[in-house]
């Protein structure tokens, strides 16, 4: 759970910006979406192989 400590005199967009950042950081929303279905080991494997290579054309790319 996160727990955003809101200053006196600040601003609640402010707090709110700081709430989202902090949700990316630790991938709190991520790992909900992952939660919501099993995934086998096997598929993550695979996935994370893919993109894995993906990311690796890319630089292949930028170097030609």
């Amino acid at each position: 759970m996160l727990i955003i400590q809101v200053k006196e005199g600040e601003n609640i967009d402010r707090a709110l910006k700081r709430y989202k950042q902090k949700t990316r950081r630790t991938k709190l929303i991520n790992n909900l979406r992952d939660q919501k279905q099993f995934t086998k080991k096997s598929v993550k494997k695979r996935m994370k192989l893919a993109k894995a290579v993906y990311i690796q054309d890319l630089r292949n790319q930028e170097e030609k």
